[in-house]
């Protein structure tokens, strides 16, 4: 694994496939969260409320797109995030994590952030700065 020093503008970090989104996954971040919007854990809930199915957490799949970096933090920290929602992930959906090097200064690395389903579809994009110790 190289370090993040070594990136170059350009340079991608490898991506994260995350297994398939299980109804325990959201129970579990349900929990943990204090989210306890039906919409997320309860099959006739999230129909009655117009959608296909249960939807996880934007919170779960924000916080997830995060680990792209677990293996980094001796080299800093995440100092800024920002994400916009694109789409929703349904249970079973394949998340992949992806983070590309947008611009580098001598502290901070900027990296445009992305989770994309099976189909390619981005379901959340955003930014994270990434501060150098």
């Amino acid at each position: 694994m190289r370090s993040l020093a070594e990136l170059q503008v350009g340079d991608s970090l490898s991506d994260i496939n995350l297994n398939p989104v299980s109804r325990l996954d959201l129970i579990k971040y349900a929990g943990a969260s204090g989210d306890y919007n039906p919409i997320h854990t309860i099959d006739e809930e999230a129909t009655k409320a117009g959608l296909p199915g249960i939807i996880a957490h934007g919170m779960w799949t924000m916080g997830n797109l995060a680990k792209l970096f677990t293996s980094y933090y001796e080299e800093g920290f995440i100092q800024d995030y920002s994400i916009r929602f694109r789409n929703m992930v349904f249970l079973n959906d394949v998340i992949t994590l992806k983070a590309t090097l947008s611009e580098r200064t001598e502290q901070t690395l900027s990296f445009e952030v992305a989770a994309v389903n099976q189909v390619g579809k981005e379901v959340i994009k955003g930014d994270v700065v990434y501060r150098q110790f």
